[in-house]
């Protein structure tokens, strides 16, 4: 539905009032598009349709109101011209580059990335003889030795997963710009609510709709947004090998998108709560939050984040086997490999979702055997505090 208004609303607005065109029975909240296909008026509508002279739907792989209204909100969160919504965030991640990128072609990465992304750069995409380089998340000025005259695509986490740490994003946007480079940034852990990397020079901003998007631990999702000219060649490149989002999902997400800012605004209020108890703890080695001021990039994280995110990382004195003695021990907490639900959620990376990484990559990662992940949710603080309380002390 278009906009009536004149004054210029804040995304937050956008986010709960951006709605796909009312029916003819004037529904107030959008309905479900569960169909496959669209019809026309007549042959040469048809014809039109397909030869792309008009702007209409015509199967659901390609565009469906539902996903189509998903993708406008995010794009008015995050600042984007246009963005393309898929059926997961590594579909989000895999199209993207295999969208973009040509035989020969290198990426230069941040060392702390998904786990997934990982085994994409190391065992996917070099069948197509595309190929990557690491910098370590605190050497950003090693960036420029590792660009050669074939990359094409700088690519980072910021806050990383699992470690919570923090990347320069004005910088990574100059080195980029410096270069002819497009800068890639995976924005998951934050949410469109909390940063908006464009701003600060990104090409292109993706998500895993599972997370904070979602907020309950419903639906996979993901989504690419950012330069039209790019987003373009990644939809006609989704448009074909087909890893679309479903309409009942982006119907889920949009509606969970009317309210991101309120939730992540206590799922903020709680992580700080939960890393500031930590801190304190006898039986913690180290507590990573980027809104502690003990981070080693809180000053980044303050002037590129409003508020430090849902995940705290730490890591249990004891090691390996007082981890394990600790998730044992949780009574309430979800033990679960996903992030950015409701519900509290605590991992241990090293055996979960970095698994597939070698304990030399791991160590490079910031990823020690014995670190813990909590995803903090909305649960009462107290609540979370006592059940993590009550485990530490058995760890």
């Amino acid at each position: 539905m278009k906009n009536k208004n004149t004054f210029d609303r804040k995304p937050e607005t956008d986010a709960i009032r951006i709605q796909a065109e009312r029916s003819s029975f004037q529904e107030h909240s959008v309905p479900l598009y569960l169909t496959s296909s669209f019809v026309f008026e007549d042959a040469e509508d048809m014809r039109a349709s397909f030869a792309e002279e008009v702007d209409r739907n015509i199967y659901s792989r390609y565009s469906n109101p539902n996903s189509t209204e998903f993708i406008d909100k995010v794009c008015a969160l995050e600042g984007a011209e246009a963005g393309v919504a898929f059926a997961s965030g590594m579909s989000a991640v895999f199209s993207t580059f295999a969208a973009l990128l040509e035989a020969g072609d290198h990426i230069v990465a941040a060392r702390s990335i998904f786990g997934s992304t990982h085994s994409l750069f190391s065992g996917i995409l070099p069948k197509w003889n595309i190929g990557h380089d690491y910098f370590r998340i605190d050497e950003l000025e090693s960036i420029d030795s590792l660009i050669t005259s074939k990359t094409r695509v700088i690519y980072a986490e910021t806050p990383t997963n699992p470690a919570v740490d923090v990347l320069d994003l004005e910088k990574l946007g100059n080195i980029a710009n410096k270069h002819g480079l497009l800068l890639i940034i995976d924005n998951c852990f934050a949410s469109p609510y909390l940063q908006q990397p464009i701003k600060f020079g990104a090409d292109l901003v993706i998500h895993s709709g599972t997370k904070l998007m979602d907020g309950q631990g419903r639906v996979l999702a993901g989504i690419a947004v950012g330069r039209l000219d790019l987003i373009d060649r990644i939809y006609r490149f989704s448009r074909i090998t087909g890893p679309s989002l479903s309409p009942f999902n982006a119907w889920i997400l949009s509606k969970s998108l009317e309210t991101l800012g309120v939730r992540v605004d206590r799922h903020c209020e709680n992580a700080l709560r939960v890393a500031e108890f930590l801190e304190g703890h006898s039986k913690v080695n180290f507590v990573k939050y980027p809104f502690l001021k003990s981070h080693p990039q809180y000053a980044i994280a303050k002037k590129q984040m409003k508020a430090g995110g849902c995940v705290v990382a730490f890591e249990v004195k004891g090691g390996l086997n007082a981890g394990r003695r600790f998730f044992d021990a949780i009574k309430m907490l979800s033990l679960s490999a996903n992030l950015g639900d409701s519900r509290s959620i605590v991992t241990h990376p090293a055996s979960t979702t970095h698994s597939k990484l070698t304990p030399t990559e791991r160590e490079e990662a910031g990823i020690s055997d014995g670190m813990v992940r909590i995803s903090v949710g909305l649960e009462h603080i107290n609540d979370i505090l006592q059940d993590i309380a009550q485990a530490l002390e058995k760890a």
